[in-house]
C-alpha cells in the first residue's frame, strides 16, 4: 500500500489557470486576460536587463538592498521594513506560512484574489470566504467572520477582478476591529493606479496590525520577471525574512525592478493612459449595455445578464481575436474581465461587444 500523501489541505487547491494567451485557428490576437501593462516595462529597465546578463554565473545579492532603498526613496518609506519575493504571490505565501496553520482561519472575500485561499490551505489553515456588498469590501461582513481563530484577513484594495476599494478609513475601522491575534494584508498589486492612494502605508505607520503587498507585475510591466514587495512592522518584516529563500530574486530580476521604480515619468505617463481608456472603455461598453462597477485598477468587470450571456460574449470576443478573462472561478459567472489596453485594443473590444449585443438584441 502506498502511503505517501500530501499535508492535508493540498489536494483540496484547484490547480490555478492564468489568463489564456492564444486562440485556436486565430492570427494576431489581442490579450487582455492577465491585466498587464499594454505599453510594456520602461526602457530603463529592458536596458538594465541586457546590461546584467553577462553576470549571470553569479549569486544574486540575499538582501536586496538597493531595490528597498529604491523603493523607500520613491514611496519614503523605511527600507529596513520592506520585504521582497517572487511577486507579491510569494508574499502572500509566507504570511500564511508564516502566521497560519492547522486549526487557524483566514479570512478573504468572496470575489478575493485566489491565491489567498490557495495559500491558506497550502499551510494546513482553514481559508473562510466573507461575502461582499454590491462587488465591493463589506468591512462590517469581515469583523463579524472573524473568530479567536483567525489570524490573516485579506483585502485586496482596489480588488481583483471587480476593480472596486474601500477608502482609508474604512480600513482603519477593519484593522481597529479585528481581534488582537489577527493581521490584517493589504494587497495592493493595484494600489499605483488610484492617484493619492499609499496602499495603506499611513496606516501601518500608525499600527502594528497591518501589512501591505505591492507587485511590479501590473503597472511596472514586468510580469515576466515576477518581483512584489511587502511593507509592514518591522516585527512581521522579521519573521518573513526568516521564511524567505536567500536567493528567491535573480539578480536581473532586481535590477529590472529598481530601474523601473526610478523611471517615474514612464510611470505616470502609463497611470495617465490607464485612466484615460479605462474611462472611455466603461462608457462605451455602457452604451451597449454593459454595465460596470467604477474601476480603480486597469481593468474593467463587464457585466452580462447572465452565465450564458457573458459565455456567449467570451466565445465572440475569441472569434475575433480578443482575449478576455471569464470569472466563474471568482463567483462571478455572469461577467468577463476585460484588461484596459491600449487605444487600438480597447476601440476593438467596444466595436467587438457592441456586434455581439446588436446580433442577440
Amino acid at each position: 500500500m502506498n502511503l505517501i500523501r500530501p499535508q492535508p489541505g493540498i489536494m483540496d487547491i484547484a490547480l490555478y489557470q492564468g489568463g489564456a494567451s492564444d486562440v485556436d485557428g486565430v492570427a494576431n490576437v489581442i490579450k487582455l486576460s492577465s491585466n498587464e501593462n499594454p505599453l510594456g516595462p520602461s526602457p530603463k529597465a529592458v536596458e538594465a536587463v541586457r546590461n546584467g546578463a553577462g553576470g549571470i554565473h553569479r549569486y544574486p545579492c540575499t538582501d536586496h538592498a538597493a531595490l528597498r532603498t529604491a523603493i523607500g526613496e520613491i514611496m519614503d518609506l523605511d527600507p529596513a521594513r520592506i520585504i521582497c519575493g517572487v511577486g507579491s504571490d510569494e508574499i502572500i505565501s509566507f504570511l500564511c506560512q508564516a502566521y497560519a496553520g492547522p486549526g487557524d482561519e483566514v479570512l478573504h472575500t468572496e470575489h478575493g484574489f485566489a491565491m489567498y485561499r490557495i495559500s491558506a490551505l497550502a499551510a494546513g489553515a482553514t481559508p473562510v470566504e466573507v461575502a461582499e456588498r454590491n462587488r465591493a469590501t463589506d468591512v462590517d461582513a469581515l469583523l463579524a467572520g472573524c473568530t479567536e481563530r483567525t489570524k490573516l484577513v485579506f483585502i485586496a484594495n482596489p480588488n481583483n477582478p471587480t476593480g472596486t476599494m474601500i477608502d482609508t478609513g474604512e480600513i482603519a475601522r477593519l484593522a481597529d476591529g479585528l481581534p488582537p491575534q489577527a493581521l490584517l494584508v493589504l494587497d495592493g498589486a493595484y494600489a499605483e493606479f488610484v492617484d493619492g492612494y499609499d496602499g495603506g502605508a499611513t496606516l501601518i505607520g500608525e499600527r502594528d496590525n497591518i501589512i501591505m503587498t505591492r507587485t511590479f507585475s501590473k503597472l511596472y510591466g514586468l510580469g515576466g520577471l515576477r518581483v512584489g514587495w511587502g511593507y509592514g512592522p518591522q516585527a512581521i518584516i522579521d519573521v518573513l525574512n526568516r521564511v524567505r529563500g536567500p536567493f528567491n530574486l535573480s539578480a536581473t530580476a532586481l535590477a529590472a525592478a529598481e530601474a523601473a521604480i526610478r523611471d517615474t515619468d514612464h510611470v505616470e505617463h502609463c497611470r495617465a493612459q490607464n485612466a484615460r481608456w479605462r474611462a472611455w472603455l466603461a462608457e462605451a461598453l455602457a452604451e451597449s449595455g454593459v454595465p460596470s462597477d467604477s474601476s480603480c485598477a486597469n481593468f474593467i468587470l463587464a457585466r452580462f445578464a447572465n452565465r450564458a450571456e457573458a459565455e456567449a460574449c467570451d466565445a465572440y470576443l475569441q472569434s475575433q481575436g480578443l482575449i478576455v478573462r471569464r470569472v466563474a472561478g471568482y463567483n462571478l459567472p455572469d461577467a468577463l474581465r476585460i484588461t484596459v489596453g491600449d487605444e487600438i485594443a480597447c476601440r476593438r473590444v467596444a466595436a467587438a461587444v457592441a456586434a455581439f449585443k446588436s446580433d442577440t438584441a
